[in-house]
């Protein structure tokens, strides 16, 4: 299992951001590619329900701004966990279902996230929205997966930046929240001396547990 690259892609994912009625808002989605692990991303046909890899933020609140035609949040840090799923079954329907895996590593946001949304201008319908952020890798633990074991702080022990673009057009109705947006993202790994962007306190990579059954 190599280290990746600085600057190498180092994870494709795919996602929905959930805003409820209270403001809260909270990322939850499945990875396409994560480079590194070789084993299927998927159990069967490509798809939430079938993804071994899954991640989920935890709720975050973000500050609105406007500039024009643009429509900014600055989403305040926060972290999000990667989930190993050994028995596949998440659901868009229910983001609480993303993180209901063996989490395998957390990622901290490194500063505050700025998102921007382009509007048409014309009945306010969203073209286009964007999103850019840091992140620091703050836990990991080995796990083994079809008879390989991998260690995400192995791979990327810096963290990784990802581009995000979410879905133009009209949030998607789910009850309990106030919108629900598709969104893709690209992450590439940090440089640096491994470790080197660590928080103090942060924790090391831990060993998977021989005793667990999944």
């Amino acid at each position: 299992m190599e280290r990746i690259l600085p600057g190498e892609v180092a994870w494709y994912v795919t996602g929905r951001f959930y805003a409820d009625e209270s403001g809260s808002l909270l990322d939850a989605g499945y990875f396409l590619h994560l480079q590194g692990i070789d084993a299927p991303m998927f159990g069967g046909d490509p798809g939430e329900g079938t993804a071994r890899f899954t991640f989920r933020a935890d709720p975050f609140t973000a500050t609105p701004l406007v500039n024009g035609g643009l429509s900014l949040g600055l989403d305040a840090v926060g972290e999000f966990a990667v989930y190993l799923n050994r028995r596949p079954g998440a659901t868009f329907d229910d983001p609480a279902s993303f993180g209901a895996g063996e989490e395998v590593a957390r990622f901290r946001r490194a500063a505050v996230v700025t998102g921007a949304t382009l509007g048409s201008g014309a009945g306010d319908e969203t073209l286009l929205s964007l999103d850019l952020f840091s992140a620091r890798l703050v836990s990991s633990r080995q796990f083994e997966l079809d008879g390989r074991r991998h260690d995400l702080r192995r791979l990327m022990p810096n963290g990784v930046t990802q581009w995000g673009t979410a879905a133009a057009g009209a949030p998607i109705d789910l009850a309990g929240y106030r919108s629900v947006v598709p969104f893709v993202g690209s992450a590439i790994a940090i440089g640096g001396a491994e470790g080197g962007s660590r928080v103090p306190g942060d924790l090391a990579s831990t060993p998977a547990d021989p005793r667990r059954v999944d």
